[in-house]
């Protein structure tokens, strides 16, 4: 499955696109309320994007969303609900994306990893996050995805 949703108890919790998702044109896999917007392209040669300027638009942001971009290597994301309970588990690899929409989430580095972190800023530093113990090894259920 090259796009996967996460949920939990109707809660999108992130969105996985796996390296080998492809689709012509301009595919967003976020909806439109989401405070970051996770979408792909793909043009021919030639196609012109019109040049554009974006506008100040005031927005209200209340939970930080990031987006993780897997260069190289093999990442164990872990999934919490609000409680901070543990869910389920999923492995990334070289080429996946994942949006953290909600939540809590941990991560084991499973094989060295290279990534990019996209968030939106500026950063708040202690104010940004809460840190809670996460889960052992024998705790982990891995939802691994079939693709």
């Amino acid at each position: 499955m090259p796009v996967e949703t996460v949920t939990s108890d109707g809660e999108t919790l992130a969105i996985i696109v796996r390296h080998d998702f492809i689709t012509e044109g301009v595919h967003f896999f976020t909806p439109g309320e989401f405070s970051q917007q996770l979408g792909f392209m793909k043009h021919d040669r030639g196609k012109v994007i019109q040049p554009h300027i974006h506008s100040p638009v005031q927005r209200e942001v209340t939970y930080t969303q990031e987006v993780l971009i897997i260069r190289q290597g093999k990442l164990r994301v872990d999934f919490y609900n609000r409680g901070r309970r543990y869910l389920e588990s999923r492995m990334l690899e070289a080429g996946d994306v994942i949006l953290l929409a909600s939540a809590g989430h941990g991560f084991e580095v499973i094989e060295d990893v290279e990534m990019f972190e996209i968030k939106q800023g500026p950063y708040a530093e202690q104010a940004d996050k809460v840190r809670f113990d996460g889960i052992s090894h024998d705790e982990v259920v891995n939802k691994e995805d079939p693709h």
